[in-house]
């Protein structure tokens, strides 16, 4: 009798054998098992009400089409995440869930899911702009304390029909909220995935936990390897992080559809973001419209080794207001390092507002001949820049290049005038310019050459059509491997990525009010 307790009380305590449950939409059936090829489900709505639970997979048949969401809301382990992937040969399974859902695929307070192979679209019938909020893919937390272990990988997104009214809904978003519990996500990737042809945002991370007296960012975030194409506003934002990885992405045609303002790469108060190896280009707005931004009430932003070329509104954003004080700590030591940017428009590099400690070092600039660009300009944003050193860039013009301050606007464009007050302290330290430059500041020990004419290089970046997603991994290894060429190339020297790294605690932001974090 004793032993048969004990044996009850072991089995009790061990965890249930994982499963796997498979899921054909063409020959399923939902009274089914679901544990083998032939006892397959048929709906989404099963997987959604079953009861998954740690190390669990589901597999989507290939060729499979579904006109209803998947909603996770069940969490692995660490050691036993929950995953949903694809099986079988033939086109990606794939959801569309255009009319009938706000989002294809959501993960809702869960953590330790794992979403990978599957096609997406959220279009509506009419393909008229949405008037609500749409997304492919959507990650939310919300009250739960720190959400954990979340990967959306190898995700073929497009067809998002959101609003552009709204920032927070498109491709992919993944969005921790807290109105009653401070909530953010640890160990969040985002890898390998193809967005095209969304509205509003790319890829996008939402907190409303983001000023000084209510800081509680996300850590370990990584977005990296993915192609973003055709969006209505920005490419990639996070926003409310610490130690971001922002690596080898491509981000191509965005501010397509969206009013108001829109760039490329960037993010928003946050701390320690690494902004590596990517490429932005094609950006057609001039509402902002740069290839990359370090913005808002963020301190210590890396921009490295990134290419940018052929956007409307220019290369390089540095901005911050200085309303909100002392909730807004303005935008703090931002570094843009071994860079480089190609026939980008309007503004090379701008500094609007409460821009501090900024350091623009080893980049190199190619302004096409025929352009006509402000190379660095300083605007007005509640408030003016100060201290910002612009050290060692190669400037090569073969149009015109002009330096100054704002001196009014027309539109999205600003009219410049000589000399950078009332920002203060905007120093030149051994800058090469070369070709035409005008109202060029002081550098004692610059170099200058007033002639210039291009020479021939290899400029023709690896592409790719996302109206036809395979092959997109073989892609992905030689756009990695130009870009790594080209920049050893243009800079003279070896790339040498970093690693993102957090804020110590000793210069971590306090959170001063709020609820508890804790789980």
């Amino acid at each position: 009798m004793l032993r048969s307790v004990a044996a009850l009380l072991l089995a009790s305590a061990m965890p249930a054998m994982a499963e796997t449950y498979h899921v054909n939409a063409l020959t399923g059936d939902d009274r089914a098992s679901g544990l083998a090829p032939d006892q397959a489900w048929r709906t989404l709505g099963r997987v959604n009400a079953f009861p998954l639970k740690p190390g669990d997979s589901v597999l989507l048949t290939a060729g499979s089409v579904w006109k209803e969401p998947l909603t996770l809301s069940r969490s692995g382990r660490s050691s036993a995440p929950i995953t949903v992937g694809a099986t079988g040969e033939g086109p990606r399974p794939r959801i569309e869930a255009g009319g009938v859902s706000p989002h294809g695929v959501a993960v809702l307070n869960a953590e330790y899911v794992s979403v990978s192979g599957l096609e997406v679209t959220n279009d509506t019938a009419d393909h008229a702009p949405g008037a609500e909020s749409r997304y492919g893919v959507l990650v939310s937390a919300q009250d739960s304390g720190v959400t954990r272990g979340i990967r959306i990988s190898d995700m073929y997104v497009h067809d998002v029909r959101g609003t552009n009214a709204r920032k927070d809904n498109g491709g992919i978003v993944f969005q921790a909220l807290g109105p009653r519990r401070a909530t953010r996500f640890q160990d969040i990737a985002v890898e390998r995935n193809i967005v095209w042809r969304v509205d509003r945002s790319g890829i996008a991370g939402i907190s409303d936990q983001v000023s000084r007296t209510n800081w509680f960012p996300s850590e370990d975030v990584v977005i990296r390897d993915n192609l973003v194409e055709d969006v209505g506003g920005d490419g990639i934002v996070p926003r409310g992080t610490d130690g971001a990885l922002i690596e080898h992405n491509i981000v191509r045609y965005a501010g397509s559809r969206a009013p108001g303002y829109n760039a490329g790469i960037w993010q928003w108060s946050t701390d320690s973001s690494l902004i590596q190896l990517n490429e932005a280009a094609f950006t057609r707005t001039r509402y902002d419209g740069q290839g990359f931004d370090s913005d808002f009430n963020s301190r210590r932003t890396t921009l490295l080794y990134n290419y940018s070329h052929d956007n409307q509104g220019g290369f390089l954003l540095i901005c911050s207001p200085r309303v909100s004080e002392p909730d807004n700590l303005g935008n703090r030591n931002s570094v843009a390092r071994f860079n480089v940017s190609r026939n980008d428009l309007s503004r090379i590099v701008q500094l609007s507002g409460n821009v501090t400690g900024a350091v623009v070092e080893g980049n190199v600039v190619h302004v096409g001949a025929g352009i006509d660009v402000q190379m660095v300009i300083a605007t007005e944003w509640d408030g003016w820049a100060r201290d910002v050193r612009f050290e060692d860039n190669v400037l090569k013009v073969a149009g015109k290049a002009r330096y100054g301050h704002e001196a009014g606007r027309r539109g999205p464009d600003y009219l410049i005038a000589p000399d950078f007050a009332p920002a203060e302290h905007i120093r030149f330290d051994g800058n090469m310019f070369w070709g035409r430059h005008i109202d060029v500041p002081q550098d004692e020990d610059g170099r200058y050459q007033s002639d210039y004419v291009a020479a021939p290089a290899d400029w023709a970046v690896p592409v790719f059509d996302p109206a036809r997603p395979e092959g997109f991994g073989a892609f992905l290894a030689r756009h990695r491997e130009w870009m790594m060429a080209m920049l050893q190339r243009e800079l003279g020297r070896a790339v040498q990525l970093k690693r993102a790294r957090p804020v110590s605690m000793l210069e971590a932001r306090r959170r001063v009010t709020g609820p508890s974090p804790r789980r």
